[in-house]
């Protein structure tokens, strides 16, 4: 197939260039955006303390330990997931 600019495009290349001039392809956030997002979702900005069972923890620190990573980042990370809804409850 042949586009407007003398470009050979193949079928799916066509459907891509028809809905970007179309208008309906979206911009992304260019990679700066993304280095901020990442910043600002590592910056740990609060201390808090939590009760949790001693088997618990003791989970929590072999599962790090298997992880290569210090039991409370694992933590935070666990919770980072939960909230923002990368890590579900399962049924």
């Amino acid at each position: 197939m042949k586009h407007k600019r003398d470009m050979v495009l193949d079928e799916y290349e066509n459907e891509i260039m028809e809905a970007f001039e179309s208008g309906k392809l979206k911009t992304v956030k260019s990679q700066y955006d993304f280095q901020e997002i990442a910043r600002n979702t590592l910056r740990k900005n609060r201390k808090i303390n939590i009760r949790i069972s001693e088997n618990d923890l003791a989970a929590l620190q072999r599962r790090a330990a298997r992880e290569g990573l210090p039991y409370q980042t694992l933590i935070g990370s666990v919770l980072h997931k939960f909230a923002s809804g990368f890590l579900k409850e399962a049924v």
